[in-house]
């Protein structure tokens, strides 16, 4: 961890992403009471701070979560959080937009809790026509239970991206022509839920949430959704869609990111897939 924690300095620069939306954006950050619904978990979910800070709760009653009142079709979804403190074991907290119904599309982030002192896992997985097992895990080069930090779903026809801090860390391409499904006809909402998955988050279930410690609390701000709508959506050309791709600074923080923080990817898990790996790895290294 010495080696990357030191080539973090090189990054840590204010340059863009090098992902630029077109004009033809719709660009929205409200107030957590204006855009989002708490949906489960009683008084364990809370909005407070005049709309700008939302707090999930865990205890051994129940978890709770909360999902946006709006659906969205392709754009960005940036989301601060600080996520639970101290012994987390057990613990998820996950933040993911996803449809509805049996061939549900779906884009996961989710938080494992950990012993203290032990690194969170920031699990990633992508739903097509209501199949995932497309999961890629990271650990994170800062404890994200100290401060806010952001994390961003970029969703656009040709690609999605998942970026922490503005740090690119997973692209997921259309493979569509080689027969790949692609989540792109079905609007999504916003969702969050802080739950209990003592039965397999923690090492695969060996270390039980330490009910002691409870209530577990996460908390969010700074939402922000730039979408595209659906008219300019529809009226944008190939070439200006295309103008949206990582740029090679972009390019080289990915590979950083994965080189140092990657720590699962169901692309290299031969013995998951004895009969050869699914077809969008053979397709891109990313």
């Amino acid at each position: 961890m010495a080696s990357s924690s030191s080539s973090l300095n090189e990054f840590l620069v204010p340059l863009l992403v090098g992902i630029v939306f077109s004009s033809m954006v719709v660009a929205c950050a409200g107030t957590f009471n204006q855009d989002f619904d708490l949906t489960w978990g009683g008084n364990r979910a809370k909005i407070f701070g005049g709309g700008q800070l939302l707090s999930l709760s865990l205890d051994r009653v129940s978890g709770s979560g909360f999902q946006s009142k709006k659906e969205y079709l392709f754009g960005r979804i940036d989301m601060q959080l600080k996520l639970v403190a101290g012994n987390s074991a057990g613990t998820v907290t996950a933040y993911y937009l996803s449809s509805q119904g049996p061939t549900h599309d779906e884009i996961d982030f989710e938080f494992l809790g950990n012993l203290s002192g032990d690194p969170y896992i920031l699990h990633t997985n992508i739903y097509t026509q209501g199949q995932g097992n497309r999961e890629q895990q990271f650990h994170l080069w800062f404890d994200p239970t100290r401060n806010f930090h952001t994390y961003s779903i970029i969703w656009k026809p040709q690609h999605i991206i998942f970026l922490v801090d503005k740090f690119p860390i997973r692209v997921f391409k259309n493979a569509e022509s080689l027969g790949v499904p692609f989540p792109k006809n079905q609007p999504m909402r916003i969702y969050s839920s802080l739950w209990n998955a003592d039965d397999w988050a923690t090492r695969g279930g060996l270390v039980k949430t330490d009910w002691s410690k409870a209530p577990f609390t996460a908390y969010y701000r700074n939402f922000k959704a730039t979408e595209f709508s659906s008219k300019s959506a529809s009226s944008l050309s190939d070439a200006a869609w295309q103008s949206n791709e990582l740029d090679a600074y972009g390019r080289r923080r990915l590979r950083w990111v994965q080189k140092y923080f990657m720590i699962y990817n169901y692309c290299n898990d031969l013995k998951r897939f004895p009969q050869g790996l699914p077809t969008e790895c053979r397709r891109s290294r990313f």
